[in-house]
């Protein structure tokens, strides 16, 4: 297939497009570099020995999502592209809602428009919120309280997405709903590379690691679990981009016109138990200090993946400590991240 994939010079969107193209895929990229680096595609060109065609620009713009639509000829869409920081959603929530729903407009129009019948869409274990039970399901119902206006928008987009596919003949949508996405490619070549302060665990373990942060502040440790700190269900970026990888191989002999699945390992691994793991993999200590809690987070949230497993024949292959070496060997090799 000739597989469009917005957002593809991003943390997970990179990744896969290095196994898209493994698989012997077509790859166009499109992304507009609010939270990603140029110098990301050049180092997907190394990873996959030939030019990458891209497009630079916002996909909220219909006139030139349309264009580039009326120029190529695509088989396919992965939609990564959006803003994803929960805490900057809530303060900047017109953000967020202008920027992730109207990139899903202008694509699904262009894509009605052109007669392209796949999308594998980015969705988010934000949208099960704080009510769902554990392990998450994906029969619950998505409507969430917690996740912010972020949440908020991938609820949004998944029912906008189903309308669509409900309405239109040919056309299938995967959403894939995952978890705590982490580690990097095996080779070092491209990793995480969050702008400013990052908002997530293991970006934060390993530039404390690296010494560009002096410390980890771990946000309560009262909680009712193994060691009183949250426990989240991290997956390699590696497994993710092989999710998406099935999901598109798929997509084609789903029953019905959109289909969610969990991306998760299934087990979930806390705050404390991540730290002492990265300091295992890499024999780098990670100074910490323990903090009151933060607003929102839960005690323990985890996949049920049983589904992808069965319909996508897909599974996670890493495991925590994989994660941390191979983010350890992307960020000892990249202090600061990609070069401007």
């Amino acid at each position: 297939m000739h597989v469009l994939v917005a957002g593809g010079a991003g943390y997970i969107g990179s990744h896969t497009v290095v196994q898209l193209k493994r698989a012997g895929h077509d790859v166009t990229i499109v992304d507009d570099f609010d939270n990603s680096k140029a110098t990301a595609v050049a180092r997907l060109e190394e990873l996959t020995g030939g030019h990458l065609p891209l497009h630079a620009f916002d996909l909220c713009d219909p006139d030139k999502t349309e264009a580039l639509f009326a120029s190529e000829r695509f088989d396919a869409v992965i939609h990564f592209a959006g803003h994803k920081a929960v805490g900057e959603s809530v303060s900047e929530p017109l953000k967020y809602y202008r920027n992730n729903l109207d990139s899903t407009f202008s694509l699904v129009r262009a894509m009605k428009a052109h007669g392209v019948h796949r999308l594998v869409f980015s969705s988010s274990a934000t949208v099960y919120g704080d009510a769902a039970p554990q392990p998450c399901q994906e029969e619950f119902t998505p409507l969430q309280s917690g996740g912010g206006p972020y949440g908020w928008t991938k609820v949004m987009n998944e029912q906008i997405l189903a309308d669509v596919a409900r309405a239109t003949p040919d056309l299938k949508v995967a959403l894939l709903r995952y978890f705590n996405p982490v580690g990097a490619h095996p080779s070092g070549t491209i990793g995480e590379d969050p702008q400013g302060i990052p908002n997530n665990l293991m970006p934060f373990i390993s530039q404390v690691a690296v010494g560009r942060r002096e410390k980890l502040t771990v946000f309560g440790d009262d909680y009712p679990t193994a060691d009183g700190t949250c426990e989240r269900d991290y997956i390699h970026v590696e497994d993710l981009a092989a999710g998406h990888l099935a999901a598109l191989e798929h997509i084609d002999a789903m029953t019905e016109p959109v289909r969610a699945f969990n991306l998760g390992s299934g087990v979930p691994t806390s705050v404390l138990g991540m730290i002492k793991a990265f300091e295992a993999a890499t024999g780098v200590p990670v100074p910490y200090e323990i903090g009151p809690r933060r607003d929102g987070d839960l005690p323990i949230t985890y996949a049920d993946p049983s589904r992808a497993l069965a319909e996508l024949g897909w599974r996670t292959t890493k495991s925590v400590e994989d994660m941390c070496a191979d983010t350890w060997r992307w960020q000892s090799a990249n202090p600061q991240g990609y070069p401007d």
